[in-house]
């Protein structure tokens, strides 16, 4: 672990590659750490790129203050491309790093050289799906269960090894070994509060002053299929048809054998995804 000092705060983060290779953002997910990509970043330093893997706001060593609104998230992720001295990066995220990771492309598009997105669709997908879609609003329930105060910090303190294991298919990667840096991370309400806050501030925080622009950067959806939160459906063409730009179809891959929380899931078949479509460096 380093620090990654930005000007938006200093964020705990594993940094390996090579200091000339292309950039790689990889944005972890709730309720995850940076350390989800540990099958992933020596792979992608290996081959040739710069890796950075941030435990974003509100968690672990990183700053817990300031907006949650999802285009800060967004914001803050420009900056850690600024503080590693890039002009623009690849942008991995995995559930809500994926919802910032589509937002980073969409507000910051000059800054986004490719986009990867991990069992997320982009947040005004999930937004109308919410509304529209009796069953995605009823496997959503937490969404508004994380609305209340104080009683959410506590349920997720006391059941975060339980929340990622029911919520995985491939339940057999999960054990005291691999469980043991999301408790003791996250292990008080106190803890909690940040992770928490991202449900918060995406449906409370102020609309952004910039422009959400069709996506032009070319994207990759890698997708567990055995998803218990979200619907496979919400990355259909016709739903993706007002997020990405024209003739910019994202390439997908479906993996069968595995759930939300899909690069710890299947990490080889995530791996190998990856350094396929990215090509060397």
């Amino acid at each position: 672990m380093t620090l990654l000092q930005t000007e938006r705060g200093d964020f705990e983060s594993i940094i390996d590659g090579p200091e000339d290779g292309p950039l790689v953002v990889l944005l972890h997910g709730f309720p995850e750490l940076n350390i989800s990509w540990r099958h992933q970043i020596p792979a992608l330093a290996q081959s040739g790129y710069r890796v950075v893997a941030p435990n974003q706001r509100g968690y672990s060593g990183s700053p817990q203050d300031g907006s949650y609104a999802t285009h800060d998230l967004a914001a803050d992720v420009v900056a850690m491309i600024d503080a590693m001295g890039a002009d623009k990066a690849t942008v991995v995220g995995h559930d809500w790093g994926g919802g910032v990771a589509w937002t980073v492309a969409q507000l910051f598009p000059q800054r986004v050289e490719r986009l990867v997105a991990m069992n997320c669709p982009p947040p005004q997908v999930l937004i109308h799906d919410l509304l529209t879609n009796p069953s995605q609003t009823a496997k959503s329930w937490y969404m508004f269960f994380f609305q209340m105060p104080r009683l959410p910090e506590k349920f997720v303190a006391a059941n975060i090894a339980k929340m990622l294991v029911a919520g995985s298919y491939n339940r057999t990667v999960w054990n005291h070994e691999t469980l043991a840096p999301y408790v003791e991370a996250i292990s008080t309400p106190a803890d909690a509060r940040g992770p928490v806050n991202w449900y918060r501030g995406a449906s409370r925080g102020r609309r952004s002053s910039r422009k959400a622009e069709p996506i032009t950067a070319p994207t990759l959806i890698v997708w567990g299929t055995k998803d218990r939160f979200l619907s496979l459906s919400m990355i259909a063409p016709q739903a993706l048809r007002s997020t990405m730009a024209y003739g910019n179809e994202p390439s997908i891959v479906l993996i069968d054998e595995a759930g939300h929380y899909v690069q710890s899931e299947a990490p080889q078949e995530v791996t190998t995804a990856l350094l396929n479509w990215l090509g060397p460096a």
